[in-house]
């Protein structure tokens, strides 16, 4: 359990943690020359079973309250410290505004220096400081009369911390990514750069890899120290020290975050509900500069309210904070906002959205997912997303919520959303996801009878019509799924049904009846486009349109450059390339090879091999080439030959000549070689 005192200056609060735990949290030269506290001090009260209750003693003069409001951060209880002698006092008041604000509800209020006063006085103090707590988070708490001096009621408040420490429920952020708020950092001779903080979330192990936020600097976990002594892990509620591996000093300070990577996502605009103190004179207008108070850190902002509206005093409002420069934040965490001289403390409030887009919605769809992510539960802001119609950015929300995926898709599964999504995972409802996956098939097919010669319809087209409300990476999911099952084919930007053809028409019909005996007729040396044009009395422009939207059903394949076989004849190609592998001792064989069994010419031989290759029928090794699968799968069923159609050449002879040298009569063999 984390404790935190509060209070005015000089009201005994460094006394009584040292009269708790035997540790004076006066640490620096100036705080003893002054006798007063100026930065945060820490000490530890072991208990029998091993655990231990950790002090952050903060700061009473409003100087620094800066101070201790980087104390009171991620903190389980709060001593509310008043003297019998003084009383109720500004920074009294002040302490209780931001324990309040920061929705601090478990604590007590101690009343020190009794024994400067009589029981009288000690009493009017008492119920002075119950009818302050009346309104707050810290109403009804026990209010324990003290005296560092005499030790009187030192034991009762000791008990009583005791007993709040053992009845403390864990975190329930100890199963989430690792988040640590950093209030000290310094150097180490020997082990380097050392900070010192509270975990709010998660755990950490020597070894882990993580980053400093809002810097983005990765580092690792060299070790652990939990109150002077070696720890193999630290837990979301504890304070501990980190020795950092990969940064140094000067890049590390208070107001940093040492966190996991998946949830490093440093932030300049924040949306959030603020309340602004029934105290304050003058309510919080549009573009006010405020200080902004978020865990460990104080940086400067300006407050976003819509044009005309403000927050009045005891009133609160959503509104966004514009920060002049980065912090690390999660949706939950709560903030102090004080003036621009960091005088007085103007209010404060919770985060609903650390990552607010900059892309324009609509003021109602705002105010709804606002209003969703002020549900009390994860579950329930899920639930109020679904209800919004829209699709759920899922990497968002677990960001937001700092949830791990594996408890993250338990939520899914009770939501019966379904994650769909490559770039960008999002979450529709099963019936809404069903629902386009019915309605793809039928659109086509309507689209096909009205458009027949077009190869199918555009999917940014399809996407508007049936899901505009999808990204067009998620809608693509969804018709690669479809495409998977083989109920649709996707091509580029392109999708239609299986069965479709472009050439299903009457004229088509008609021109097939053409093309088709001419190709069949010209066997493996299929003619090029212009010359089957030429040959069919029609100009090229037809045949060639006709046949790349005929390739598009597959009854024809192009062999580039520029020839066209049925899938047929390509098929006896390939049993034809089979054979001749068959024919060699190691199955590989030659582009002369094949030439001779096919009784192709060289050129038409080779061009046909680079398109087996980029089919996959055929593989190239060098100059020579081997089958790689069988080819009835791609181009259908053919016999495979049993011999060449060419007898194989004879290497050319050049006739004696007693007038050339053996170099020259060689040299003819060489070119052709070449």
């Amino acid at each position: 359990m984390i404790v935190a005192t509060a209070g005015h200056i000089d009201h005994g609060k460094t006394l009584l943690v040292k009269t708790l735990t035997g540790v004076d949290t006066d640490r620096l030269p100036e705080e003893k020359a002054r006798g007063i506290s100026i930065d945060l001090g820490f000490a530890y009260l072991p208990l029998a079973n091993g655990e231990l209750i950790g002090f952050v003693d903060v700061p009473g003069h409003e100087r620094f309250v800066r101070n201790m409001l980087a104390g009171v951060c991620g903190i389980d209880y709060a001593l509310l410290v008043v003297a019998a002698d003084d009383g109720v006092m500004p920074q009294t008041r002040e302490h209780l505004n931001i324990l309040n604000l920061l929705h601090i509800q478990r604590g007590a209020a101690v009343i020190t220096k009794i024994d400067r006063v009589d029981e009288a006085r000690v009493k009017q103090v008492a119920d002075e400081v119950r009818a302050l707590l009346a309104t707050t988070q810290l109403a009804g708490v026990k209010v324990m009369p003290v005296s560092a001096v005499s030790g009187a009621g030192i034991s009762e408040l000791r008990e009583l911390l005791k007993h709040e420490a053992a009845n403390l429920t864990s975190r329930a952020g100890a199963d989430q990514h690792f988040r640590y708020a950093i209030d000290r950092a310094f150097s180490v001779a020997g082990s380097g750069t050392v900070v010192t903080g509270t975990v709010f979330n998660g755990r950490v192990k020597p070894g882990d890899h993580l980053v400093i936020s809002p810097a983005g600097n990765e580092v690792r976990v060299r070790g652990i120290q939990i109150q002077g002594k070696a720890a193999q892990q630290a837990l979301a509620g504890q304070r501990c020290a980190l020795n950092l591996t990969g940064t140094n000093l000067e890049a590390v300070s208070r107001g940093d975050w040492v966190l996991a990577p998946a949830i490093h996502h440093p932030t300049q605009r924040i949306a959030a509900r603020v309340s602004v103190l029934p105290t304050e004179t003058q309510a919080l207008k549009h573009w006010t500069p405020v200080h902004l108070h978020l865990a460990t850190a104080d940086v400067t902002a300006r407050v976003a309210i819509r044009r005309g509206e403000n927050v009045a005093p005891g009133a609160s409002a959503m509104l966004q904070l514009q920060l002049d420069k980065p912090v690390g934040t999660l949706h939950g965490d709560r903030f102090i906002l004080r003036d621009q001289s960091a005088t007085r403390t103007l209010g404060g409030g919770v985060v609903l959205d650390p990552l607010v887009s900059a892309q324009r919605k609509s003021r109602e769809a705002r105010e709804a997912e606002l209003a969703a992510l002020e549900q009390a539960t994860p579950q329930a802001t899920l639930d109020a997303l679904i209800k919004l119609n829209r699709p759920v950015d899922l990497q968002r929300f677990e960001t937001l919520f700092n949830m791990p995926a594996a408890q993250a898709g338990a939520l899914y599964d009770k939501a019966t959303l379904v994650q769909i999504g490559k770039d960008t995972r999002i979450g529709i409802p099963r019936a809404r996801h069903q629902q386009i996956l019915d309605a793809v098939v039928p659109r086509l097919t309507e689209f096909h009878k009205v458009q027949p010669q077009a190869q199918g319809e555009e999917t940014e087209a399809l996407r508007k019509k049936l899901a505009p409300e999808l990204s067009a990476d998620a809608f693509g999911t969804l018709l690669r799924a479809l495409a998977d099952a083989r109920k649709i084919e996707v091509s580029g930007s392109i999708a239609r049904l299986p069965a479709h053809s472009t050439t299903a028409n009457t004229a088509d019909k008609k021109m097939w009846q053409l093309v088709q005996p001419a190709l069949e007729a010209a066997g493996f040396n299929a003619p090029l486009v212009k010359d089957l044009a030429l040959q069919l009395k029609l100009k090229d422009a037809i045949v060639k349109d006709f046949l790349y939207r005929k390739a598009k059903s597959g009854e024809v394949m192009r062999v580039p450059p520029e020839r066209f076989y049925t899938r047929a004849t390509l098929a006896k190609l390939a049993a034809t390339a089979q054979a001749t592998a068959q024919a060699q001792p190691n199955g590989i064989f030659t582009a002369a090879q094949y030439r001779d069994w096919t009784g192709l010419g060289r050129g038409l031989a080779i061009e046909i091999l680079e398109f087996m290759d980029t089919a996959g029928v055929t593989q190239r090794i060098g100059d020579t080439r081997k089958m790689r699968k069988d080819f009835v799968p791609i181009f259908g069923p053919a016999e495979i030959p049993t011999k060449p159609l060419l007898a194989a050449p004879r290497p050319a002879q050049l006739p004696p000549s007693s007038n050339k040298s053996a170099n020259q009569q060689r040299r003819p063999n060489n070119y052709y070689r070449r």
